[in-house]
């Protein structure tokens, strides 16, 4: 029996398993599929890619490799910066089904808002790709549609022709980076907050308070991480290519962390760096 604790619910009643796992710079090839391969293994049964990441490819092979039902799995994938409005968003959501192997998705996301390609007309290109989603959500290829990196004005902008409200907005959260602004903005829409990069790219454990943390609950500054991000009511998303790490990563339904922690952790501003701002990005 599915313990409640381990998903969240999205707006449109779908379950979510409450980890993912991150391929961010897992190479398409072998790197990418025992990853993925692991976390399956491991347990996973949320898998994170993009189109940007080119590992498409490999995730749909490691699923099946695991032997685990499709069904049991959440594949995500994100739309490419260059292939935003209506017609170039479902080519290249073909695409992405051909690479991965699948009939369907379980969550589609629109990475960046602002991208350099786009820069002119963002708010007609997103109106574009949003209107794809939602036909292709209508049309059951995919069980939820959502965003990446979308600030308040953004969703605005898209909310002005959407019939369907992002179900997901998937930013970067982690120790020191709460963009607390945004989620709150998201939380109001009945969005589903996922944290990229919950560990701060690897700079968090260099944090003396994290590593006091790690002794006194005596747990990884990973896992220390991951809990927070949990109890902060965020959806984490580690990365890993080592199997013990990625086991690791998944082992934090046992304890939990006091609230004055979980704030002293939340308090740590700028500790691994700021996100990038996706009005200005150059990719």
């Amino acid at each position: 029996m599915k313990n409640p604790t381990n998903f969240y619910t999205l707006s449109n009643g779908v379950e979510i398993p409450s980890i993912g796992f991150g391929t961010w710079q897992a190479h398409n090839g072998e790197v990418a599929i025992s990853s993925v391969v692991s976390a399956i293994e491991a347990g996973y049964r949320h898998i994170d890619t993009a189109q940007l990441y080119r590992n498409e490819e490999s995730v749909g092979i490691a699923v099946k490799k695991s032997g685990v039902d499709r069904k049991e799995l959440f594949i995500t994938s994100k739309l490419e910066n260059n292939e935003h409005g209506y017609e170039k968003t479902l080519a290249a959501f073909e695409g992405t089904m051909k690479k991965l192997d699948m009939d369907y998705l379980d969550l589609f996301l629109i990475h960046w808002p602002n991208p350099i390609a786009s820069r002119d007309q963002w708010q007609e290109d997103n109106a574009g790709t949003w209107k794809a989603f939602e036909e292709l959500y209508r049309a059951k290829r995919i069980r939820a549609i959502g965003i990446s990196n979308f600030h308040p004005h953004h969703i605005e902008e898209l909310l002005k022709t959407a019939t369907i409200v992002p179900m997901v907005n998937q930013i970067r959260l982690c120790p020191g980076e709460t963009q607390d602004e945004i989620v709150d903005y998201c939380r109001s829409k009945n969005m589903l907050l996922e944290a990229y990069s919950p560990l701060g790219v690897g700079k968090i454990f260099e944090v003396p308070e994290m590593q006091e943390l790690s002794k006194k609950y005596n747990r990884s500054i990973a896992q220390i991480c991951i809990r927070w991000s949990l109890q902060r009511g965020y959806l984490p998303l580690p990365k890993s290519v080592t199997p013990e790490r990625i086991k690791e990563n998944l082992d934090v339904f046992d304890f939990n962390l006091e609230d004055a922690d979980v704030q002293l952790i939340s308090n740590l501003k700028g500790c691994v760096g700021y996100s990038a701002n996706p009005d200005t990005i150059t990719f």
